[in-house]
């Protein structure tokens, strides 16, 4: 009986040791994803972003040669380059897996797919996004110019009442003030 709990003893300590192995690993590997940042730009370098591991937007860098695109196109290369970004996210994480835990791992397969997931391919390049139904106006009017000045007519002033006796309701200068 005392080599069944010596036996048994040996087990959970060697449990317990793969367990606190595992959980080094994993710290490893959480802060490893954690230091992932991905920076894309568009090719002339007018938009410049930087994506978290997370996905979410850190940076945004306009260049002045942006301002000269329609607003409508400028829009649709900032989400390319931020899908561009979070494109890249789940190589950066399987690396950071590989080098930690391990690809054959469960969990962190399943932490892979789930990137893969929420961070799909990088669209085209040549190919611009458009909303259905989006259509860019024109008002006819130039950005550098100014629109022409309304021609305001004031209200029409109300009839005095009959009953307006008192002097000192009558505001006909347009002071209240006395």
């Amino acid at each position: 009986m005392p080599e069944d709990i010596s036996a048994t003893e040996r087990m959970v300590a060697e449990w317990q040791q793969r367990a606190a192995e595992r959980a080094s690993k994993f710290d490893a590997m959480r802060e490893q994803v954690e230091q992932i940042s991905v920076t894309e730009s568009t090719g002339d370098g007018a938009v410049r972003v930087t994506i978290g591991s997370n996905g979410i937007l850190q940076d945004i860098q306009i260049g002045d040669s942006a301002g000269k695109r329609p607003m409508s196109q400028l829009s649709s290369e900032i989400m390319r380059t931020v899908q561009k970004a979070q494109s890249r996210i789940p190589e950066l994480m399987q690396q950071a897996v590989a080098d930690t835990v391990g690809t054959e791992d469960t969990a962190a397969q399943h932490m892979l797919d789930e990137a893969r997931r929420n961070f799909p391919e990088a669209p085209e390049e040549d190919e611009p996004r458009s909303s259905p139904g989006v259509q860019e106006m024109d008002l006819g009017i130039e950005d550098d110019e100014a629109p022409p000045p309304r021609q305001a007519t004031p209200p029409p002033r109300p009839a005095p009442r009959a009953d307006e006796d008192d002097e000192d309701d009558d505001w006909s200068d347009g002071s209240f003030l006395r």
